[in-house]
C-alpha cells in the first residue's frame, strides 16, 4: 500500500515541475513591454543630449570667438569687433571673412553699449588695443537653459556660465 503512495506523490511532484518549466505568454509580453520602455526612455535622452552639446558648442564657439578678437586686439593694437546678427543668429569678426552661425531654435540675445547697436538686429562687441572692451553680454537661450557670455568693459575678459 505504502508503494503505491510513494509513486503518486513521485508523479505529483513531477507533474508541478513540469508547470512551472517555461513563461507564459503574458510573462512575455510584460518583458518585452519593460524593455520598450527603456529603449524609449533612453532615445529621448540621447536626443536632448545631442541639443543641450550643440547648445552648449555653441556657446563656446562664441565666446571663443570673442576671446580671439580681444586677444588680436592686444597683438596687433588695433580696434576689433565681433559683428553679431540676430536677424540670422550668425557673427563674424573684423578682418575675417568666414561667418559663423549659430543653430536656429537657439534664441540669441545680446547687450552692449548703445553706439554698438546696428538697428534692432545687429550689434558689435568693441576690443580696444589695451584690451578693454565696450563690455556686454550674450545670451543663448534654448528649451529653457541659458549660457551667458559677459564681457568686462575694463579688463575685456569673457565669462561663460550655464545660467
Amino acid at each position: 500500500a505504502f508503494g503505491n503512495r510513494r509513486a503518486l506523490l513521485r508523479l505529483d511532484k513531477s507533474a508541478r515541475l513540469d508547470a512551472n518549466l517555461g513563461f507564459t505568454l503574458i510573462e512575455m509580453s510584460m518583458v518585452l513591454f519593460i524593455v520598450m520602455l527603456g529603449f524609449a526612455a533612453i532615445s529621448s535622452s540621447i536626443g536632448s543630449g545631442n541639443q543641450t552639446a550643440a547648445h552648449k558648442s555653441a556657446a563656446r564657439d562664441l565666446a571663443s570667438a570673442l576671446r580671439f578678437a580681444r586677444g588680436h586686439a592686444l597683438m596687433m593694437r588695433e580696434q576689433t569687433t565681433v559683428d553679431i546678427s540676430l536677424a540670422d543668429n550668425s557673427y563674424t569678426v573684423s578682418g575675417r571673412e568666414k561667418v559663423y552661425t549659430i543653430p536656429e531654435d537657439i534664441a540669441l540675445t545680446v547687450v552692449t553699449a548703445q553706439e554698438e547697436l546696428q538697428g534692432k538686429d545687429a550689434a558689435k562687441i568693441r576690443f580696444f588695443p589695451d584690451g578693454s572692451s565696450t563690455g556686454g553680454r550674450v545670451k543663448l537661450e534654448q528649451n529653457g537653459v541659458n549660457w551667458q557670455i559677459d564681457i568686462n568693459w575694463l579688463t575685456g575678459q569673457i565669462n561663460l556660465a550655464e545660467q
